[in-house]
């Protein structure tokens, strides 16, 4: 079990509760979460007062994310988990991208609703229902637009133009894009989330939805087919542990873009005998895309992170993406479900190759010292290794700006949860809009 301290978060960070684990006096803090997105925060910490594990947290933050963040994290999308389990000594890699149509066409076949439905079954504690609940409500009586949200749509303004329900969602009366704090809701959603509480991931795959979702793509040149479409699985895969000083981090394995890209990076990393850590991790960066042969890359590839951190020990981290700003940019009528852009459309595909889920340990089976993300880009992925370096340094990471990025590219971000002896911190980017919170148990 992990003794909490109090919550040391980054300026703007959302504090549900800042008491010490144990004692008369003041409630425990049942864990942590972290995130680019406010809302998505909240939903994960309340889900752990209310008792549930770091998996049903993240499970919660990411239905609220394809709510009220849908430019990096629709249903339509697919993306990555890393689980700790300190308990029954589990580590386990979700394995949930979207993927190319069997056939082509330019729509992904979508996997985060089986992904998180996956990870939800193997670790989570409470309902499914409660997990996707709270998303559900937002998208039907409505939610105000958070800063970050407002700084993703003003960018992709022209993608919204071009759908009628994404303008309907984010666009005022003058055809404007809709400022922070603007209040919007989205009907079709909701009634998607509510397939999706009620009968789980055969909500989605199967049914109403499904054949929505097929005829539209079909309408559209897509090239989905039912088959494919309700045969979607999630893999379960051991993901890939490096030692970076006494610290064993795990994260993507070298069978997705994203492992062979973050292996190549801490490869890099802990080949070097750099004591500056910015300068070491900018070295190994710059090694990494030459290895790849990666020169050039869209402003914003959609894409988000986020983490819990629960009491037992259980640390979830993900990273999700539409491959593009909301992804395709086409929602599937009467589904409020954008898809996401096939990975092999463009450049844009090369989204997954920087989602960055780390958990790392105190060696190999001591408590967990980081859960945290890196996405968007090659800057979101050198983000969450220079924290990982940093941390095998002994330096302290549980004040507030202690987690760095890099400030190279707007949508690259990073966001993690710290535990340094008796200490945790959720830090979210500090050159973003997330935050991070403690919950109250």
């Amino acid at each position: 079990m992990f003794r909490f301290s109090p919550l040391a978060a980054a300026a703007g960070a959302l504090i549900l509760a800042a008491c010490s684990f144990g004692g008369d006096a003041t409630p425990p803090i049942s864990g942590y979460a972290v995130g680019d997105e406010p809302l998505a925060v909240k939903a994960g910490a309340d889900v752990l007062a209310d008792g549930g594990s770091a998996a049903d947290a993240a499970s919660a933050m990411y239905f609220m994310l394809s709510v009220t963040y849908p430019v990096a994290a629709g249903l339509g999308g697919g993306g990555l988990c890393i689980v700790h389990d300190q308990q029954s000594g589990r580590t386990e890699e979700f394995d949930f991208l979207a993927r190319n149509a069997m056939g082509g066409g330019a729509y992904a076949v979508p996997g985060n609703v089986r992904g998180f439905a996956t990870l939800q079954a193997a670790y989570g504690r409470l309902p499914w229902a409660r997990d996707v609940a709270p998303a559900e409500a937002y998208a039907a009586t409505g939610f105000p637009v958070s800063q970050a949200l407002a700084a993703r749509l003003a960018s992709a303004q022209d993608v919204i133009r071009l759908d009628a329900n994404l303008a309907a969602e984010f666009l005022d009366e003058s055809g404007q894009v809709r400022k922070a704090g603007a209040i919007v809701s989205n009907p079709d959603l909701s009634a998607s989330l509510s397939q999706i509480r009620q009968f789980g991931a055969p909500g989605f795959y199967r049914g109403a939805i499904a054949e929505k979702i097929l005829a539209y793509s079909a309408s559209q040149n897509g090239a989905m087919s039912a088959g494919e479409f309700a045969g979607y699985e999630a893999g379960r895969i051991v993901p890939q542990t490096a030692q970076v000083g006494d610290e064993t981090a795990y994260f993507p394995s070298t069978q997705v873009g994203a492992g062979a890209f973050a292996g190549a990076l801490i490869g890099h990393l802990s080949d070097s005998d750099e004591e500056n850590s910015a300068t070491a991790v900018g070295a190994a960066v710059r090694s990494a895309l030459d290895q790849f042969g990666v020169k050039t890359l869209p402003q914003d590839l959609g894409a988000t992170g986020f983490a819990a951190l629960d009491s037992s020990g259980q640390a979830v981290a993900c990273a999700v993406t539409m491959n593009g700003p909301f992804g395709s940019g086409h929602t599937a009528q009467g589904t409020g479900v954008v898809l996401a852009r096939a990975p092999a459309a463009d450049n844009t595909g090369l989204a997954a190759a920087f989602l960055t889920p780390v958990v790392a340990t105190d060696g190999g089976d001591g408590p967990v010292t980081l859960a945290g993300a890196g996405a968007g880009g090659p800057n979101g992925t050198a983000s969450i290794a220079y924290a990982l370096l940093r941390l095998s340094r002994g330096e302290d990471m549980t004040q507030p700006g202690s987690l760095r990025s890099t400030g190279m590219a707007p949508y690259d971000t990073v966001n993690a949860i710290l535990c340094q002896g008796d200490t945790c911190a959720a830090l979210p980017d500090p050159a973003a809009h997330g935050v991070g919170a403690a919950a109250g148990g």
